[in-house]
């Protein structure tokens, strides 16, 4: 299988600046597993990024690189001009910029919705209190949940924690937010109230990378979808290209089988 390399970048992106720019990325688990084979992309300013493939395609893998929390071997990757390296400042620095929404919720049990959304910027971007708490509770507000602030995450549905985890993630103020799948372990009647968070984000001019099948939501929000497969970047499109007219027979046979 060959990588897919022409990249079809929108219109309103065309004279963006990349906040993300990833080159011959090449990444191998210890068991000597090669989950990324030459993977190249650019994210845009204020663009929504859609990742989809099969399972064990990479696509996870990949996003995960973007904030060094999975290392990679070969190639380079740069997040707002800064180089992810073995250089744990720079990491420190990428970390406290991008945000990161995982499958699992991730709150701390034993801390309030309201302690939990205010323990980085109060402990990494030091933070007086009183400030953490009033972003923190108009960020609540921003996502549907403010009557929640004092609840233990244990008190709330699988929507509602999803959506504090999001609120966690905006409280540090992040220039990229990346979603790993964040719908995936939720009831279907809750899959909803989380995608019109994530919707409104991306109104509001949020660079954003997910890892995703929900079809819907990539037709409505993307400004690009790719296909990931076998460690390779398949295909990227817009998303009426991508969905009606794929170029590649990877992408063709895996649309059949979710759409």
């Amino acid at each position: 299988m060959t990588q897919f390399q022409t990249e079809t970048i929108p219109a309103s992106n065309q004279a963006g600046e990349p906040v993300i720019v990833a080159q011959d990325v090449e990444k191998w688990y210890d068991n000597g597993f090669h989950v990324l084979k030459g993977v190249s992309m650019n994210v845009y300013k204020g663009e929504v990024l859609v990742v989809m493939g099969p399972s064990g395609s990479g696509k996870s893998t990949f996003i995960r690189t973007f904030n060094a929390l999975e290392p990679y071997q070969k190639g380079s990757i740069e997040v707002d001009g800064i180089k992810i390296s073995h250089d744990l400042k720079n990491i420190e620095t990428i970390r406290r910029e991008v945000g990161m929404v995982f499958q699992q919720f991730n709150l701390f049990p034993h801390l309030t919705v309201l302690q939990n959304v205010t323990l980085a910027p109060i402990w990494v971007r030091h933070w007086p209190k009183a400030k953490a708490q009033e972003v923190a509770m108009q960020l609540l507000e921003r996502v549907g949940i403010l009557e929640q602030a004092q609840k233990f995450p244990g008190q709330l549905s699988g929507g509602q924690q999803q959506r504090v985890a999001i609120a966690r993630s905006l409280a540090m103020q992040p220039k990229v937010m990346l979603f790993d799948e964040p719908t995936s372990a939720l009831d279907p009647e809750m899959v909803r109230e989380v995608l019109d968070v994530m919707r409104k984000l991306a109104t509001e001019g949020m660079t954003m990378v997910c890892v995703t099948h929900e079809v819907g939501f990539a037709r409505e929000v993307a400004d690009r979808v790719v296909l990931m497969d076998g460690g390779y970047l398949i295909e990227e499109n817009t998303p009426e290209a991508f969905f009606s007219n794929p170029q590649e027979d990877r992408t063709k046979k895996f649309l059949s089988q979710i759409l």
